[in-house]
């Protein structure tokens, strides 16, 4: 948990984004890091968690983390707490609570607020477009005899 709280202060001092850090840990050893970056790489995707994430799995040759231990600067936002379901580690820890981010002007509930709602009751529009046209390639996907599943 310090390596990470030390990787949060670290993308902070170098103003690479806001003061979050994670690491990605298998057998008790750290296989991968990563510090906010979304204002140093203009990515909003580029959270420490998703960059850990992505890091580790690069590493070891897979898309899921199974045996592995996620420790967090902070309680995962929404994007990160989705990579993180769809990464599959074992445990997260964290040390911030998300109250505590947003007490220091990271807040998003209005993210778990707009999950709530119905799609037409968001904030962004979102239009449903030709799905007649999207929808064959999930039967082409449910048919297909070599995919790898997840």
């Amino acid at each position: 948990m310090r390596a990470a709280i030390r990787l949060a202060e670290k993308g902070m001092e170098t103003n690479s984004g806001g003061p979050f850090g994670a690491v990605v840990v298998k057998n008790g050893e750290i296989i991968a890091e990563g510090f906010n970056r979304v204002t140093s790489d203009n990515d909003p995707t580029a959270h420490a968690e998703i960059i850990a994430i992505r890091e580790a799995c690069k590493k070891l040759g897979t898309f899921q983390l199974d045996d592995c231990e996620i420790y967090t600067s902070c309680e995962p936002c929404p994007m990160c707490l989705g990579a993180i379901y769809w990464a599959r580690p074992k445990k997260v820890y964290y040390a911030c609570h998300r109250e505590d981010a947003a007490a220091a002007s990271f807040d998003d509930q209005f993210i778990y607020d707009e999950l709530d709602l119905k799609i037409e009751d968001r904030k962004i529009e979102f239009v449903n477009l030709i799905r007649d046209e999207g929808l064959p390639l999930f039967e082409k996907w449910k048919a297909k005899m070599d995919k790898t599943e997840y």
